[in-house]
Order: C-alpha cells, then sequence, then structure tokens
C-alpha cells in the first residue's frame, strides 16, 4: 500500500516574499515550512491488464519554440496545464492553442519549476481563464523561488485572483478523474543544493497500459533519485525528453529503466543550446525510439485509449532519432490541424509505480525481430462479421456496434500490437495476450468493458464504423496490411 499525503497549500504571501529575494536557489520554501501535517493514506487502484478503460487521455505538446507547455485532456475531460512556454511571447501561443481547443476551464496548472522559459505565460493564462474563462482550478509548485519578474507576476496573478497554490513532492498525485496522475519528484529533501531543474515536478500518467512520463528539465541528479526510487516502475510508453534534449539528461540508464516507445523533445529548431543534443538523439537511435521533436512535427498530439497510443503532428517530418534535424522548421504558434501519423501499442504497466521500491534498472532487448508474429500465417485471419448500425443510438449503444475476426488458417495467430483501422484512421492496437486458435472467433467491440478470449473492446467514446459502409484495415506489428475489407 502506498501512502500518499495530502497536498498542503503554500503560503502565497512567503512566496511572493521569496520571489524578491535575490538570495540562492537553495533557499527555497521547505515541505515542513510551508506544508500542513494532514496526512491520508489511500489504496492504489489497480487495473488488470485485460481491462479497458472509459474514454481517452490526450496529451498534447505545444510548439512554443525553446521552452515548454503541455495540455492533458483526461477521459472526462478535465484538464492539466503543464507549464506555458517562454516569456518572451506572453502566453500568447498557448492561449491561443488552448482557445482552439475549446478549453474552457483549466482544472489544473503544473509549474515544473520556475524557470521563464516554462512559466513565461502563467500570469496571463490565469488572467485569462480567472476572468474570461471558467477559472483555475489549482495551481501546482515545487516550492522553489525564482527572483525573476516573471515569477513575481505568476504569483500574483494567483494571489490576486486567489487560486489555491500547493506545493508539490513526490507521493503526491493529481486528481485527474478515471487516470491516474503520480508525482514521483521532487522527494521531501532537495535535490543538487535546491537546483531549479533538478527539482523539477516530475509527472506520470496512467491510462490502461500506457504510461506518459515527464520529467521537466530533471537532469543527472532528478533521474538518479527517479531511477533508485522507482526503478521498473518508471516504464513509459511516451517519454518527455528531460531538459529539452539536452545531454545532460536522457540518460542511458534512465532511457534503460523508463523503456519508451515514443519521445517527444520540446526545443526551438535553432535552439541557442544546441537542443537537442546529438549525443541524446544518439541514445534514442540506440534503442529505436520513435522520436517527435516540436520544432519541425509542430504540435504533437498523443491520444491513448488504453491499450495503444495515437500520433497526431502538425507535419509529417522525419522521427528516426538522428534525421530530425532534415525536417523543416515549423513557427511556433501556426494554427495547422494536426494529423494522425501512427498507432503505437502500449508498453509496460498502467499500475502506479511501487514508491520507493528499488528495482535493479534492466536493458531493454527489444529488436525489429523481436516484433515479428509468433506463430501463424498472418493472412489467415479474415473479417467474418460487422455489425455497423447498434441498435437505438449508435452512441449509446457502442458495444452493440462490432466486428468479428476469424482466425481461418491451421496454426494460431498471435495478434499483439497488430492495429485495426477504418478510413477516418480510427485505430485500436490488440493488446498482448491476444491469440486465436484455428477456427477461433473474437469479437471486437466499439464501446468499452472487460477484456475476455472472446470479446475485445476499443474503449472509443463514439462511434467508429459508418453504417453506410466503411474499410476494415488490419495491419501486424511490422505494419503488413492483412486484411482490408469494405463493407
Amino acid at each position: 500500500m502506498t501512502r500518499r499525503r495530502t497536498l498542503g497549500v503554500l503560503a502565497v504571501a512567503v512566496l511572493v516574499l521569496l520571489a524578491g529575494c535575490s538570495g540562492a536557489v537553495s533557499d527555497g520554501p521547505t515541505a515542513t515550512d510551508q506544508q500542513t501535517s494532514a496526512t491520508t493514506e489511500a489504496t492504489n487502484t489497480t487495473t488488470t491488464t485485460t481491462e479497458t478503460p472509459n474514454g481517452t487521455l490526450s496529451v498534447h505538446f505545444i510548439n512554443v519554440g525553446q521552452g515548454s507547455s503541455i495540455l492533458v485532456v483526461g477521459p472526462e475531460n478535465e484538464t492539466i496545464l503543464i507549464d506555458t512556454g517562454d516569456w518572451t511571447d506572453d502566453g500568447e501561443i498557448v492561449l491561443n492553442y488552448l482557445q482552439r481547443q475549446g478549453v474552457e476551464r483549466l482544472d489544473y496548472l503544473v509549474t515544473s519549476h520556475a524557470d521563464a522559459d516554462h512559466i513565461g505565460g502563467h500570469e496571463a493564462v490565469i488572467n485569462y481563464f480567472e476572468t474570461q474563462g471558467e477559472g483555475v482550478g489549482a495551481a501546482y509548485d515545487p516550492g522553489i523561488a525564482s527572483s525573476s519578474q516573471t515569477y513575481q507576476e505568476y504569483l500574483d496573478a494567483v494571489d490576486g485572483h486567489d487560486v489555491p497554490l500547493f506545493q508539490t513532492r513526490a507521493s503526491d498525485e493529481i486528481p485527474l478523474a478515471n487516470a491516474s496522475v503520480d508525482v514521483l519528484a521532487p522527494p521531501q529533501d532537495r535535490l543538487a543544493d535546491g537546483d531549479r531543474n533538478e527539482n523539477s515536478v516530475v509527472l506520470r500518467m496512467a491510462f490502461g497500459q500506457s504510461t506518459f512520463l515527464l520529467p521537466g528539465d530533471g537532469e543527472a541528479a532528478s533521474e538518479r533519485y527517479l531511477t533508485e526510487a522507482y526503478g521498473a516502475g518508471l516504464n513509459a510508453t511516451v517519454l518527455s525528453a528531460g531538459h529539452h534534449g539536452s545531454q545532460s539528461s536522457s540518460s542511458a540508464q534512465f532511457l534503460d529503466v523508463t523503456d519508451p516507445r515514443v519521445a517527444v523533445i520540446s526545443s526551438a529548431y535553432d535552439s541557442q543550446y544546441g537542443h537537442p543534443h546529438e549525443d541524446v538523439l544518439q541514445r534514442f537511435a540506440d534503442r529505436s525510439i520513435r522520436t517527435y521533436w516540436t520544432a519541425t512535427h509542430g504540435n504533437v498530439v498523443l491520444t491513448s485509449n488504453g491499450s495503444a497510443v495515437t500520433v497526431a503532428t502538425q507535419r509529417d517530418a522525419p522521427t528516426a532519432p538522428l534525421e530530425l534535424r532534415d525536417g523543416d522548421s515549423l513557427n511556433p504558434g501556426t494554427s495547422d490541424d494536426v494529423e494522425v501519423r501512427t498507432v503505437v501499442p502500449a508498453s509496460g504497466t498502467g499500475l502506479p509505480p511501487d514508491g520507493g521500491t528499488t528495482t535493479e534498472p534492466t536493458t531493454s532487448t527489444t529488436t525489429a525481430e523481436s516484433t515479428t508474429t509468433k506463430t501463424g500465417d498472418a493472412g489467415s485471419l479474415a473479417v467474418v462479421g460487422v455489425h455497423a448500425d447498434a441498435t437505438g443510438s449508435d452512441r449509446e449503444n457502442l458495444n452493440d456496434e462490432y466486428v468479428v475476426f476469424e482466425n481461418t488458417g491451421s496454426e494460431t495467430l498471435d495478434l499483439e500490437g497488430w492495429t485495426v483501422s477504418d478510413a477516418a484512421d480510427h485505430a485500436y492496437v490488440f493488446p498482448s495476450d491476444v491469440t486465436l486458435d484455428p477456427g477461433e472467433q473474437v469479437t471486437l467491440h466499439t464501446g468499452s468493458g472487460d477484456d475476455s478470449a472472446s470479446d475485445l473492446y476499443w474503449g472509443s467514446g463514439s462511434p467508429v464504423w459508418n453504417n453506410a459502409g466503411d474499410t476494415i484495415i488490419v495491419e501486424t506489428n511490422t505494419g503488413t496490411v492483412v486484411v482490408e475489407e469494405t463493407y
């Protein structure tokens, strides 16, 4: 059982005082200074690997240039905004993006750390949602002050609009409905003498079997702490590259423990700091990590249905790490829509990390050869039934919309990682341990439920298959199309 502390409200006046000080960052507020002593014990809610969650979780990496801003939209449409980009545009890019997405309220505003390229739009965002939107539910901050005017303006906005402000530490959580958002760092005892980067708020979000790890600008000390504290509990489907792809982050040991399938880098195309660094790109390449860069791909939106993550970007640019710079630059704030580029099977486990149990890092041994079909002839998978027109309202009876697949061959088929999609690029990925013996059938329902040997659930919140006709496409985990049937 993991103990999770109730987040204590920061004394805003004290933070304002600290923001105006000229002392070293190690003089930042401590947990005992600013947090209440109340604690609460919560039992981790575990999800079996056969359960399909309701709805989707979307993570938007906004192209803000040399900075960072990430919007999370939960299964119940709750929102988390992590950072707001650089101070030079005063939050304009982020606000425009949120407005285009139809965001009317920020349930949670998270400050990874107080650097100006992460909190540049905080004041503008808070003022907008508190005066023209439906407000900001709460703000979360690691509690290490900055003497910058940008940080002072952020605190003034919090104070002026009475936004609850929480000091955030490892073992806290953000209560996003129907998903898990765990705070893994910073620990109670400051790392690296209170360095702001090293004490970034680190979040790990889990939805079904998919996980997203967001380490802020954490570098060697932060990654070492995370590795020692959580070990294999850090496993991630998607990793936000630490510190914009700096060579001091994304170490080999950290990557071996997190073992991501996808990495996203947020930085400017012509970054004055050389982000992303070639050493980091080489480490990604050594592990065959598909990599997206906001400078060339633009806004990157990853949407999980619990078993797979759909990746959509504004531009179709190279994703091989060592070829990222072959893509053309895309100006921050460009408003083009994103398009689906690929679907990635979820990896690892969506269970919360074991709070404090150290697990020895393991080296990833995944290779291209290990993802091939294990048994059977891929061409023996057939569509033997389609029920596109559900009884009553399609939207209210999603599980009565389904496709039936059968193994028409003579050998067992292992469907793990295979993708089912339609003409509109909706996509579902078969989870692990899904096999079909000869003559065996499995029904893929559009809605949500508990997976079984005979019934699987897409987890979609809306209909997939058009009543008037559509195309069913099935690809193996190596991209070979084995079914393309129009009804």
